[in-house]
């Protein structure tokens, strides 16, 4: 890379191998490059699942064996505002909210871009396994060559000016590359596990977690006839789809409750032993519909309306074929792209499993990133 231009890039260093590597790529290619440790939750810093002091030690001493300079800077109350507020509104109306869309497009790329600006950056960078392609003045955000770590989905609400400036290192390589090359430059964090957890609440139980800020309301659990099987502790703390913490799994079959058993049945509902998933939130009766098995037709979806769009060209894709994600960690699925009074309608080739609403659907032509919206509702 020679030939090309060199910037002032800031990269956001957060204490990952990801990130670490970002900023030895860039440094290596002749970048005067600057780390940035971005600090977004204080609320219960003290506590055991809080890793934020442990990884901005970690960033430091990336920063030191890089021989780069770091600085910390808190964007906990822009958090609270713009990410926070929302995803706490969200849960409130019954869907469950992806922070870490609203995580990248507020904060990485904005709170963080516009300080980075202001240190007189000329790019930013991450650790995101995403890439950017300018062509004919247009900035395409692409897949991550990686496939089991694509992280676009998560940044399809990016803008062409957020995208002019990124720079995604790390987006062409493989993750086992990526820990090849943090080993061999001795970085120390070069075998730290990935962090799973969402960005602000790390790796806590995420319902001991809402507890401390949403009201429930306990509620019924019922099956698809209407018959009880269980309570449910507030229908915020569940989402479309789950399996886990329903507290209704291996219970002998008595019926409803009250009622004459079904002969030869072995679980509650029928379905011989088979798993519950959450199908449905029933708001105004407070009820969590629930049905056995995995293909369940109640957990399958042939469309979904989204609004709250978002398209990196700054203009909707022409209605037609197109690729779909309702979820991080899925394959495309092939769809047809429509639009009604403003919303974006995606009817599928194949019924999507457990069409979340408040969940983004990010949609694909091939390898590019086009945008998308928040899941309202899945259609029949």
């Amino acid at each position: 890379m020679s030939s090309a231009k060199k910037h002032r890039v800031v990269v956001g260093l957060s204490g990952g191998v990801d990130s670490a590597v970002t900023a030895h790529l860039l440094k290596q290619q002749g970048h005067e490059v600057v780390g940035i440790f971005m600090k977004n939750w204080e609320d219960d810093d003290d506590d055991e699942y809080c890793s934020s002091r442990q990884d901005f030690l970690d960033a430091a001493s990336v920063a030191d064996v890089l021989g780069i300079e770091i600085e910390h800077v808190n964007f906990a109350a822009e958090y609270k505002d713009r990410v926070f507020e929302s995803f706490l509104h969200e849960y409130q109306a019954g869907r469950t909210p992806n922070p870490d869309v609203l995580c990248n497009a507020e904060i990485k790329f904005k709170a963080f871009l516009d300080h980075a600006m202001r240190l007189g950056a000329e790019k930013i960078a991450t650790g995101h396994y995403a890439r950017v392609r300018e062509l004919d003045g247009e900035f395409q955000l692409l897949k991550g060559l990686d496939p089991l770590k694509d992280q676009s989905y998560f940044l399809h609400r990016l803008t062409q000016a957020q995208l002019s400036k990124a720079l995604f290192p790390v987006g062409h390589l493989e993750k086992t590359e990526v820990r090849r090359i943090a080993a061999e430059i001795g970085l120390p964090n070069a075998k730290k596990k990935d962090s799973t957890g969402i960005c602000f609440i790390g790796e806590r139980p995420f319902r001991e977690f809402l507890n401390k800020y949403l009201s429930h309301q306990p509620g019924p659990i019922k099956d698809e006839r209407g018959r009880k099987l269980g309570e449910h502790v507030g229908l915020s703390f569940y989402t479309l789809g789950q399996r886990q913490g329903l507290g209704i799994g291996g219970i002998k079959d008595k019926g409803a409750q009250g009622s004459a058993a079904t002969p030869g049945r072995a679980s509650k509902g029928g379905g011989h032993h088979e798993p519950w998933f959450v199908a449905a939130k029933d708001i105004p009766n407070n009820t969590l519909i629930v049905v056995q098995g995995h293909d369940h037709p109640l957990l399958l979806s042939p469309a979904l309306v989204a609004d709250d769009l978002s398209w990196t060209a700054g203009q909707a894709p022409a209605p037609g074929p197109a690729a779909a994600k309702t979820r991080y960690r899925q394959a495309d699925a092939a769809c047809d792209v429509g639009f009604d009074a403003g919303r974006l309608t995606l009817r599928f080739a194949e019924p999507q499993w457990a069409v979340t609403p408040g969940q983004s659907a990010v949609v694909y032509d091939g390898e590019v990133c086009l945008g998308g919206g928040v899941i309202a509702a899945a259609l029949a």
